[in-house]
């Protein structure tokens, strides 16, 4: 039985260099990759954060330190316990300088 087979699609110049092209850019010239944060950086904040995010963010955070060192400080006694109440204290006046900022940049 004979089969008709069809011709194989003409070879267009332009797009063979354009894939060369691209295929030795991809391996001859890689971009550059991004820069590692310092060896002390562990965390970084998002580039697309804006400042909404980034205080809503630092006011839970600070909320969050706030309960933790409350609770530690009613496990202490005497000085210890003192010095834990003024660490508590200073996180709770940066929670609400936070949060008055976050007040300021969004009014509800």
């Amino acid at each position: 039985m004979f089969k008709i087979t069809p011709n194989p699609p003409a070879d267009d110049p332009k797009k063979l260099d354009e894939a060369a092209d691209r295929a030795l850019a991809f391996y001859l010239d890689p971009k550059p990759e991004t820069p590692n944060p310092s060896p002390g950086q562990l965390f970084t904040v998002a580039e697309g954060a804006d400042m909404e995010c980034v205080l809503a963010n630092l006011s839970e955070t600070l909320a969050s330190v706030n309960v933790m060192a409350s609770e530690q400080a009613f496990e202490l006694e005497g000085s210890r316990r003192h010095f834990a109440l003024g660490i508590q204290q200073m996180i709770e006046l940066a929670e609400l300088l936070a949060n008055r900022a976050l007040d300021i940049a969004v009014p509800r």
